[in-house]
């Protein structure tokens, strides 16, 4: 049976193959591991790429959010953590991390529904939801879903109007942009994932924060080491969150082919698009007029829900075509944020959009015709 996988890793490597072991090379030459020459060199090319004026390489795209947090706690109140009292509003329908970070931060994660047709946070509910919470919500981390950027231009507006942050998830969206903007250069941070299967992804774990402001940037330095400018004399409560130097070597070779992989995805989605339009039992992915969506998921949901969502995924399974359901269980359902968190309002959309979703293969090297066989399928399908 022909397989049709979500990602193949394997092919990509053999793509870039002379690049990334020209590159690995380097660093074994050196020798210099910890915090090598390729760090600095990926920052300075992810900060100038973003448009912002610093980018500092962390171990994971989790530790961007939380260092990102722990930077703001310290710089907006003089302390170490927030408080359980302050409240960061984001989304339900994201990856655990989100708003395991607004905990690990000391803060609470609020949860404000999404807008259905992006899947991304609803500016409206941020609006009505600090309208309701005024003086206690400090923050807001929109994400941006699956590639596809959230409404900056209102959001940045609404946290300028309510005195809050803006801390950018953009563990999905390396690339997509929003008004001609990068994602991650809206906001007070701007947090990114290089782990194996994003659109940039390194060779394990790996991520970057992106800052236009000194003392964030300072902040998030000292954190990443042990929370000090000299490693003998501490500061903060600190971590050990630097960025490896081998996967930085991996991302600055990958780094060259991030926009072409891109422009691919993107035309993967087209004929999704093309052939999957006329079926009436589909919602397909929205690209809104001011953004670029760069689909580092191409996810569509059922309108019959999660019943005919299992069936469909069954079935393609046994056609050989992988998929996945990105995210099943909204985050304030799980055990961590049991009594952790505050909802407002109705989560009704993140509720349908968990039951009703499915990822197709969207391999940036995947033959057209590869494509064409999975949306062959979805036709054939009967509810």
């Amino acid at each position: 049976m022909k397989q049709i996988p979500m990602l193949d890793l394997k092919l990509e490597y053999e793509y870039m193959k002379e690049a990334i072991d020209a590159s690995i090379k380097k660093c074994l030459e050196h020798q210099k591991w910890i915090l090598g020459p390729e760090v600095k060199e990926l920052e300075e090319k992810i900060a100038d790429y973003a448009g912002i004026k610093h980018c500092i390489g962390v171990a994971s795209g989790t530790d961007a959010l939380l260092l990102s947090l722990r930077a703001l706690a310290l710089k907006t109140k003089g302390e170490e953590y927030f408080s359980r009292s302050d409240f960061i509003i984001t989304t339900p329908f994201t990856f655990t991390a989100t708003g395991d970070a607004i905990l690990r931060a000391g803060a609470t994660p609020l949860f404000v529904d999404i807008d259905p047709e992006t899947f991304n946070i609803s500016p409206v509910k941020i609006k009505e939801a600090l309208s309701k919470y005024k003086g206690k919500a400090v923050g807001v981390i929109p994400v941006h879903l699956y590639g596809n950027p959230c409404d900056m231009d209102k959001i940045t507006a609404i946290a300028k109007e309510n005195n809050i942050f803006v801390a950018e998830d953009c563990a999905q969206s390396f690339g997509a942009k929003w008004s001609g903007k990068r994602t991650g250069s809206f906001g007070d941070a701007g947090c990114f994932s290089f782990f194996p299967s994003k659109n940039l992804g390194a060779f394990g774990d790996a991520g970057a924060v992106v800052t236009d402001c000194d003392e964030t940037a300072e902040l998030i330095r000292m954190l990443i080491k042990h929370g000090g400018k000299d490693k003998y004399d501490a500061e903060h409560i600190g971590y050990n969150s630097r960025l490896d130097t081998i996967q930085a070597a991996v991302l600055l070779a990958k780094f060259k082919y991030a926009d072409g992989f891109n422009e691919k995805r993107r035309k993967i989605a087209e004929i999704y698009n093309e052939n999957l339009k006329n079926i009436n039992w589909i919602k397909l992915p929205v690209e809104q007029k001011n953004g670029y969506h760069v689909y580092h998921q191409y996810t569509v949901r059922l309108k019959e829900g999660k019943g005919k969502r299992d069936e469909l995924q069954k079935y393609l399974s046994e056609n050989g075509v992988q998929t996945a359901a990105y995210y099943p269980l909204s985050l304030y359902k799980m055990k961590v944020f049991k009594k952790r968190c505050e909802i407002y309002g109705s989560l009704k959309n993140s509720e349908i959009s968990a039951s009703s979703v499915l990822s197709l293969p969207v391999e940036p090297l995947m033959e057209n015709g590869k494509a064409q066989s999975a949306a062959d399928y979805i036709k054939l399908f009967r509810l």
